[in-house]
């Protein structure tokens, strides 16, 4: 028997084959551990999350849009969580008031502003949302390899596995890809 297309097996757990999931997950389940690994650095924290982020994968199944190849959309939902798991990590609870020396009373520690300034603030999210326009107006196959690349954060050896593309091709479409963002966003580069 052939093996079943993601989105053939998508449409299999829609209809309520739970099998379906199993075999989704062991397609998928080496390449999120080793792409949550390189973000969170930690293996046993990445294969806790990769636990979670199927959880969510498959409560959020009905949501998926089939226009988009699932693995871009798995590998959003990977980044995403372990985005939010590096932010909960930083998070740190410290006293706002320290004893100032030679005193006994407490005095407060001061914290240089490294806020943004309100026009760098605007100037960054506008390029943010320019570059997030320039892949979305990219072709298909473009798109979705920027996306793995530079928003995935996948190497280049992970996405010819991933797409079953040869290590060469995905180099070569991701300069094009590449050269046809520069082109789309050349006001913002000469700023």
């Amino acid at each position: 028997m052939a093996q079943r297309t993601d989105e053939e097996l998508v449409q299999a757990i829609l209809d309520g084959d739970e099998e379906s999931f199993r075999d989704l997950v062991l397609r998928y389940q080496n390449r999120v551990v080793n792409y949550l690994n390189r973000m969170l650095r930690d293996l046993d924290e990445a294969q806790e999350l990769a636990q979670e982020v199927f959880v969510r994968v498959y409560r959020a199944l009905d949501r998926f849009d089939p226009s988009y190849r699932f693995s871009t959309w798995l590998f959003r939902v990977a980044q995403n969580a372990a985005i939010d798991r590096i932010r909960k990590r930083r998070l740190v609870m410290v006293s706002l008031n320290r004893p100032e020396t030679g005193s006994s009373e407490g005095g407060e520690w001061e914290f240089p502003s490294d806020c943004p300034t309100p026009y760098g603030e605007l100037r960054n999210l506008e390029r943010g949302g320019a570059i997030r326009r320039a892949v979305a107006e990219l072709k298909g196959e473009y798109r979705e390899l920027i996306e793995l690349r530079h928003f995935g954060e996948l190497s280049y050896e992970e996405i010819a596995e991933l797409k079953e593309m040869p290590l060469g091709t995905v180099k070569n479409k991701l300069f094009r890809g590449r050269q046809m963002l520069k082109g789309k966003l050349a006001d913002y580069l000469t700023d």
